[in-house]
């Protein structure tokens, strides 16, 4: 579609090949929807590499999880669509065998990790403390290192909740369920931040043109698909739409009031913790 402004700004844009976040920006990346005179540069990479672009400040918008973002407040805002949110979508912690008495025995464990900053590290602080023994690595290779010992547990997160099970796997705790039954709110995993110092105006604009590629998306299901299809690699057309499914919905449209709540209080959590200090009151795009 051809934009009705005459304005052009390039800025950079981060999101992970996920199909989740495919599904979400390829309506803006492809010209699908009016971007009102923005142009992107797109820089696609799993979301522990956003994070880390994030805190060096090189790219202007980016999808990164929710406690990279509570260290981040001061340098980036907080937009009101794409985030990943919701109930029964939380990262899962997984062995080879179950483990009796995991909150006695998590100290010896060696723990794969999807990342330092991610939300599901965040989560298994809270629920587990002393489980500090924590190897970081891919996503992608955690289940292997799992079955191949070089882990004793494993933190998964997106496609792989779908695969640990039928590779032998069990789940030693749902980390969503355990947050839903602390905070009664849905659980924030990643969002879409854009830089403070663009100004209010832009920042605006990538808001709304943000919002209208996430409903051009469910107006439009398969309109992504060859996107989605090009960046899944190995993973199948079922699991790949139960990913969509699973975290995309109407926080992804927009935060909303309960959205919103429930981001306030994981950061308020992260505070009392200790995990985070100074962090900006005014966390979301106005």
């Amino acid at each position: 579609m051809q934009s009705t402004s005459t304005t052009n700004h390039c800025l950079t844009l981060g999101f992970s090949p996920c199909p989740n976040d495919c599904f979400i920006f390829d309506a803006l990346v492809h010209s699908k929807i009016d971007t009102e005179g923005l142009m992107f540069d797109v820089v696609m990479a799993d979301v522990e590499e956003l994070n880390r672009r994030a805190f060096a400040g090189t790219i202007d918008i980016t999808k990164l999880s929710y406690h990279a973002y509570a260290h981040l407040t001061h340098p980036y805002v907080l937009l009101n669509g794409g985030s990943a949110l919701g109930f029964g979508v939380g990262p899962l912690l997984i062995a080879r065998r179950p483990i009796p008495d995991l909150q006695a025995n998590v100290a010896n464990l060696r723990i794969a990790i999807p990342g330092k900053y991610t939300t599901a590290n965040f989560l298994l602080s809270l629920a587990y403390p002393s489980g500090k023994n924590k190897i970081e690595m891919l996503f992608s290779d955690i289940e292997t290192a799992v079955l191949s010992n070089t882990v004793d547990a494993g933190l998964i997160i997106h496609e792989n909740r779908f695969t640990y099970a039928e590779r032998g796997l069990h789940k030693l705790i749902d980390l969503g369920e355990f947050w839903e039954a602390y905070a009664n709110a849905p659980i924030p995993l990643g969002g879409i931040v854009i830089k403070r110092s663009c100004s209010s105006e832009v920042q605006q604009k990538v808001d709304r043109v943000l919002r209208k590629s996430v409903e051009y998306a469910f107006a439009n299901p398969d309109a992504s698909r060859t996107f989605v299809k090009a960046h899944a690699q190995e993973m199948s057309e079922d699991v790949m739409y139960k990913h969509i499914a699973l975290y995309v919905n109407e926080y992804s449209v927009a935060l909303g009031t309960e959205g919103r709540r429930a981001v306030k209080l994981l950061f308020e959590k992260a505070s009392e913790l200790g995990v985070v200090t100074g962090m900006k009151d005014d966390i979301f795009v106005n």
